[in-house]
């Protein structure tokens, strides 16, 4: 079977990448930009090129013939136009990555069914993603083209520290406040409940629906089935770097009165209680069962930092912002 992963060095792909590359009936092929090529298994094919140009894209893959393809980096309506574009017709199964976001904001049940609506009218990250799934089961009712939606929720690895809060840049910044017995932010109480799933329990779950001819047309989410509150995250974190976290509890609204740009992420997302079913997942992928949990994963990621000393660097702008918000919460201030 041959597979084209449309990105596959991310912290979710990658260990998809890895896994698919090691089973002897794939040939897995990776179509991005090559600044990852350190993360890349070196038993797949690697094909230089941007899906952002069509035309270029095009002229690359017009001499390969796949079987799956996965596209980790779509986000808009245009990004999947292009893909039906390219691949419309040529190919028996197109995945799609969608999001757990997309899921029904405020929910009317915490607990998440592939079922429940999609409507996320705070972030328009999840909007897009939303119209991206819409045009794809309109071309599998319509014109029978065979794709499949993946919705990964908070979905962490070695290279990535799972938070609310922390540095996009540096993300060793929380660790390293942690350690220094800084004051560290949780948003709202920190008793709503979350699900983080670790990446190679979601390429075990995923790679079951690569080739399965009875998941056509059908949505799925991919997590562990382990809930945690946020303050349970923040002290397992703190517990695996050796340290107590010194946590304060801070208003979601508050804290995007100074980081406006992720109220999304925070309003239509993360502030929500998510527990999600994933027996829908269990009756396509029988086998499918998530074996990490967040104290033994979180302990890898921080173990991984610690053996890259330039992966541990501190990102000091976003530092002085969370003491700005916190000085602003013990204030009274609003930014």
């Amino acid at each position: 079977m041959k597979i084209l992963f449309i990105g596959g060095t991310g912290t979710i792909s990658e260990c998809v990448s890895k896994l698919a590359a090691s089973k002897k009936d794939i040939d897995l092929y990776l179509f991005n930009r090559g600044n990852n090529r350190e993360l890349m298994p070196e038993n797949a094919e690697f094909i230089e090129g941007d899906i952002r140009n069509e035309k270029k894209a095009k002229e690359k893959l017009k001499k390969y013939n796949f079987d799956v393809v996965v596209n980790w980096v779509a986000f808009t309506p245009d990004h999947i136009k292009t893909d039906l574009s390219i691949f419309k017709g040529e190919i028996d199964q197109y995945i799609f990555i969608s999001s757990a976001s997309v899921y029904q904001k405020p929910p009317t049940n915490f607990i998440i069914r592939e079922s429940t609506p999609l409507a996320n009218p705070y972030w328009q990250y999840s909007r897009d993603k939303i119209a991206c799934e819409n045009i794809l089961k309109k071309q599998y009712r319509e014109n029978n083209f065979p794709a499949v939606i993946v919705r990964p929720s908070h979905t962490y690895g070695k290279t990535y520290i799972p938070a609310s809060l922390n540095s996009s840049s540096h993300p060793w910044s929380l660790i390293d406040r942690m350690r220094k017995g800084k004051k560290v932010i949780v948003h709202g109480d920190g008793t709503s409940l979350w699900t983080l799933t670790h990446n190679s329990d979601f390429a075990r779950g995923f790679l079951g629906l690569i080739g399965n001819d009875r998941v056509t047309g059908h949505a799925f989410h991919i997590t562990s089935d382990e809930v945690l509150t946020w303050n349970q995250i923040y002290k397992t974190i703190g517990k695996a770097a050796g340290v107590e976290p010194q946590i304060v509890n801070i208003s979601s609204n508050f804290i995007s009165s100074y980081l406006p740009e992720k109220r999304g992420s925070f309003i239509g997302d993360k502030a929500v209680s998510c527990v999600f079913d994933n027996s829908k997942l269990k009756e396509f992928v029988p086998e499918y069962q998530a074996t990490m949990p967040f104290y033994k994963g979180i302990k890898q990621t921080i173990n991984w930092f610690e053996s890259q000393p330039d992966k541990c660097k501190v990102d000091e702008e976003w530092n002085q912002l969370m003491d700005e918000i916190i000085t602003g919460q013990e204030n009274g201030l609003r930014k």
